[in-house]
C-alpha cells in the first residue's frame, strides 16, 4: 500500500518509515530492494544511520548512503564490491550512479520520499526525482513524508502513487509543538549581535541551534561567538562535504553546544539535545519558521525558539506564522521561567520496558528486539504497528 504521510515535527516520522522497511525486505544479494532520497546530505546521512541502527539484529541487511561531495569512485566501488540491499541518497547522486549503469534499480519494491514537499516544488529536484522513479518497477510501494504538506503540493505527490492511504492534518494549528515555547524580540540589526550574546548569557540551554539566511553570514557570526569565548560551529553549503559531515557529527555527539546554520539543516535533522532555537534571521516563509522552531521541542521534550524581527518583512512574516498556524507568539519578557523549556516532560521517563509488550502483541515484527529503550523511538514504533494493525501493507 502507498502511503502519503503529514505529522508534525519529532514524532518519529523517519522511524515509521525504517521500521515498515527492514519489516518487509526480503534482502537478495548484489539486489537493492529499498531506495529512500530526501533533499541534503547530512539528513541522508542520518536516515543512514537510523537504518544501522534499527537492522542491528538483521546482519543480513545491508544499507549504504549516497550523495555529493565524495569521490564517485568510492561510491561506484562500493556498488560493485559491496552491494547494499537498501539505498538512501540525494537525488543528483542517485540519478548520477544510475544513470551510469552503476546502481541498478530495477529490483526496488520501496521508494521513500523523507520531506517530500520541499523535494518535489523544487523543479530541478523534481525532474531528478521522476527521472529516478521511471528507472524503478511499477509494482513497488511508495511513501512520502513531511511535517508541511499544503493542499497544492498533494496532488503532484499522489501522481507517483496508486490509490495512497492519506494521513493530513488539515488543521495547521495542531501541526505546532506542545511543548514549545515561541516569543520574538523586535530589535534592529545592529542590535542582533549584542541581544544574542546576552541570550547566550543568560539562557539555561543543552545546544542550541541559531538560524542565519546566509553562508556569509552564518561564517561571520560563527567566528564572532568563538571570539567571545562561546563553543560554537557552524554548518552551511559553502563547506567541503567534509567538513560538513564532521562538523555535524560534533554537534550530534556534544562536543560543541552551539550551532550556526543556515536553512540546510532546517528540515529533518534530529538533535535530542537541542532545547532553543534562535532565528537570528527571520525565515523567508511559515512553512520554514515552522521546520526551523522544530529543531527544538522535539517529541518528549520542552524548548524554547526566539526571533528576531527587525523590519516590517520579519513582522509580516511573524503574522503569517501566528495567522496560519493559530499561535500567540507573544514579545520575549525580560524573565523567562527556566522550567518552561528547559525540563523533559514527564513522559518522556516512561520506561519502554514497561509497555514493550503492547508493541509486540500489536505487530510482532522481525526487528522489535533491536529497539532501543527511548520513549520516541517506541511511540512511533506504536504508530507503525496500530497502521499495520488496521492496513496491512
Amino acid at each position: 500500500m502507498d502511503v502519503i504521510c503529514q505529522a508534525k515535527s519529532g514524532m518519529g516520522k523517519t522511524a515509521v518509515f525504517v521500521l515498515s522497511t527492514l519489516q518487509q525486505i526480503e534482502p537478495s544479494p548484489g539486489q537493492v530492494s529499498a531506495l529512500i532520497l530526501c533533499h541534503t546530505r547530512e539528513l541522508a546521512y542520518q536516515i543512514c544511520n537510523e537504518f544501522v541502527r534499527f537492522s542491528t539484529y538483521l546482519p543480513d541487511t545491508k544499507v549504504s548512503v549516497f550523495y555529493g561531495g565524495v569521490n564517485n569512485k568510492i561510491h561506484k566501488d562500493l556498488l560493485k564490491n559491496e552491494c547494499p540491499h537498501i539505498v538512501v541518497g540525494t537525488p543528483g547522486r542517485v540519478l548520477g550512479l544510475a544513470r551510469d549503469k552503476d546502481l541498478s534499480l530495477k529490483n526496488v519494491r520501496h521508494f521513500i520520499l523523507d520531506e517530500c514537499d520541499k523535494m518535489l516544488e523544487s523543479l530541478d529536484m523534481r525532474r531528478d526525482v521522476q527521472e529516478i522513479f521511471k528507472m524503478t518497477p511499477h509494482d513497488k510501494q511508495v511513501m512520502m513524508f513531511s511535517a508541511t504538506l499544503s493542499k497544492e503540493i498533494r496532488p503532484v505527490c499522489k501522481k507517483f502513487m496508486q490509490d495512497p492511504m492519506e494521513i493530513y492534518v488539515d488543521d495547521e494549528a495542531k501541526l505546532t509543538l506542545h511543548g514549545l515555547v515561541q516569543h520574538y524580540i523586535k530589535l534592529s540589526e545592529m542590535e542582533k549581535n549584542r541581544k544574542l550574546n546576552d541570550l547566550l548569557d543568560a539562557l539555561d540551554f543543552n545546544q542550541v541551534v541559531i538560524f542565519v539566511k546566509s553562508v556569509s553570514r552564518a561564517g561571520e557570526l560563527n567566528k564572532l561567538l568563538i571570539e567571545c569565548n562561546f563553543p560554537s560551529i557552524c554548518i552551511h553549503s559553502g563547506m567541503s562535504q567534509e567538513e560538513r559531515l564532521t562538523h555535524y557529527k560534533s554537534f550530534k555527539e556534544g562536543h560543541k553546544r552551539i550551532l550556526v546554520a543556515t536553512d540546510l539543516v532546517g528540515r529533518g535533522i534530529d538533535i535530542e539535545r537541542v532545547n532553543i532555537v534562535i532565528n537570528y534571521d527571520m525565515p523567508d516563509s511559515a512553512d520554514t519558521y515552522l521546520h526551523r522552531v522544530g529543531r527544538a521541542g522535539r517529541f518528549g521534550t520542552k524548548g524554547l525558539a526566539i526571533t528576531f524581527v527587525a523590519s516590517a518583512s520579519d513582522s509580516e512574516v511573524l503574522n503569517q506564522v501566528q495567522a496560519r498556524f493559530e499561535v500567540d507568539i507573544k514579545e520575549l519578557p525580560e524573565q523567562i521561567d527556566t522550567s518552561t523549556y528547559s525540563k523533559r516532560l514527564s513522559l518522556y521517563f516512561y520506561e519502554f520496558s514497561k509497555s514493550s509488550w503492547k508493541f509486540v502483541y500489536l505487530c510482532p515484527l522481525k526487528v522489535a528486539s533491536s529497539l532501543s529503550k527511548n520513549f520516541r523511538l517506541q511511540q512511533a514504533s506504536e504508530s507503525f504497528a496500530t497502521i499495520v494493525k488496521h492496513h496491512p501493507l
